[in-house]
């Protein structure tokens, strides 16, 4: 429980629209997206400002009391789960843009700015906001931030790190650290590089400085319609191995154009189809001709059944609609869904891909694949019924071996959506004791008492171990 006089100090900062105490306005955030893990938080803090940030979290600082930070609550890994005893602070009510500099071509956010808001915000600039991820019409810049969101496009311009050029900090114990810059290369310590991927354990983002990308000339749009996901995945690695550099590379399989087609988000994929890659080419005209001319050459080399291109920009949001609604329209299959997040060198796309199809269907699971093809950023998705113990059992058996079969192929755990609990265990098979001994000792100079965000990314098993021994010494220093 939370201290009466905690309360009252933390209503006399945000207010009655800043503190939700009631249990049934509280149940909402009791999870992110991972549905199986959950816990209803004690009290929610939605303050609207840096300043009211700095108050509550001195405030829950003083008392000893944990804060789980939360954007939008799209995350996939669990991260804005709520902890017992602790403080759900969501960002919800700061979402204002601040700035727009068009000239210098940066912009400076509220954390709780909706993603696809920013573009709306400078498209009459000529610019937008590169990293879009699939729930860019959701989920806030500040989880983004904290999970270096990627996204469909960031085959191009990169995951979110690539674009942050300064941030609004407060630490654990309410002191505000700028580092608003913008900054491309900042002298010293990379603090906002370091904070930007660190899943709330850190502090809290209140204010972001991004980077803007001018609209490109021309953007074309081409769907390929295959006879089977096997030759899907050959023909990105064909257009990977060949240098080309279209800005989107997005494969869904047959189960997934069967679960879009039926839902709102309905685009006019193929029904007949085994699996679409959806392509977009964007820069000026003579580079998109060159581009999709030399893409259209491999699509035919691999077996193309047929080769969509859209005419407008209405028909390229449509297809766009289908592929960022996939994830939505699965609920048509089962109320829950899980989503995996596992990086595999993109010269193995066929193989991993059947690999982790083959593993869920031996466990009995509804498996489909929609995924950022280009990044080699497969997204394996299950769906499931989180009432149904063994199912969820045998979904979580699945998330592990799957990570563990990417690891051994030369992947990573995750590309874009972070760790969380999800896949906390799982940072022993790809870290070692000495690096997980440094990432603890880095989390310690922010948050010593380790209040923020407890229980997420870092392994307990390792964390109780690296208590007991110093850090090691760099290879260099120990020769």
């Amino acid at each position: 429980m939370i201290p009466h006089e905690l309360l009252e100090a933390l209503h006399a900062v945000v207010g009655d629209a800043g503190l939700v105490r009631d249990a049934s306005r509280r149940t909402p955030y009791e999870c992110d997206g991972l549905a199986y893990e959950r816990c209803v938080p004690d009290v929610v803090l939605l303050p609207a400002s840096t300043e009211e940030v700095s108050r509550c979290l001195a405030l829950c600082h003083a008392h000893g009391v944990p804060v789980v930070p939360r954007g939008a609550g799209t995350g996939l890994t669990g991260g804005a789960t709520p902890v017992p005893g602790g403080v759900l602070l969501g960002t919800g009510r700061m979402r204002r843009v601040l700035e727009v500099n068009a000239a210098d071509r940066f912009a400076r956010v509220q954390a709780g700015l909706v993603n696809v808001d920013l573009t709306r915000a400078c498209a009459h600039e000529g610019l937008f906001y590169a990293p879009d991820p699939s729930s860019q019409a959701a989920c806030s810049l500040g989880g983004n931030v904290a999970n270096n969101s990627g996204g469909p496009h960031c085959f191009k311009y990169g995951n979110t790190t690539r674009h942050i050029l300064g941030l609004v900090v407060v630490l654990p114990d309410g002191e505000v650290l700028d580092l608003s810059g913008p900054e491309v290369d900042p002298e010293g310590y990379d603090l906002v590089g370091l904070f930007t991927g660190s899943e709330g354990m850190f502090g809290v983002a209140t204010e972001i400085t991004v980077a803007l990308t001018p609209s490109p000339e021309v953007t074309e749009t081409l769907l390929g319609i295959f006879p089977s996901l096997d030759a899907t995945c050959d023909a990105v690695s064909a257009i990977i191995a060949a240098g080309l550099e279209p800005s989107a590379l997005e494969i869904l399989d047959k189960l997934t154009i069967a679960a879009v087609e039926a839902s709102v988000f309905a685009a006019g994929y193929p029904a007949d189809a085994e699996a679409v890659l959806l392509i977009e080419v964007e820069g000026a005209p003579v580079e998109c001709r060159e581009t999709s001319d030399a893409i259209l050459a491999i699509l035919e080399r691999n077996g193309v059944r047929e080769v969509r291109r859209a005419t407008d920009e209405l028909q390229r949001k449509k297809l766009w609609a289908g592929r960022k609604g996939a994830y939505g329209a699965m609920g048509r299959v089962a109320p829950d869904l899980y989503v995996s997040d596992v990086v595999v060198p993109r010269t193995k796309l066929r193989e991993l891909v059947r690999a982790t199809t083959d593993l869920c269907v031996a466990k009995g699971l509804r498996i489909c694949n929609v995924f950022h093809a280009g990044d080699g950023n497969l997204h394996p998705n299950i769906s499931y019924d989180r009432r149904d113990a063994d199912e969820v059992r045998r979904v979580i058996e699945a998330g592990d071996e799957m990570a563990a079969l990417c690891v051994a192929a030369g992947g990573t755990l995750s590309g874009e959506h972070g760790i969380g609990i999800e896949k906390r265990a799982q940072m022993e098979l790809y870290f070692s004791p000495v690096d997980l001994a440094l990432m603890h000792a880095v989390r310690d100079a922010w948050d010593p008492a380790e209040r923020m965000n407890p229980g997420k990314l870092l392994p307990i098993r390792a964390c109780m171990e690296t208590r007991t021994r110093p850090v090691p010494a760099p290879a260099e220093e120990r020769a």
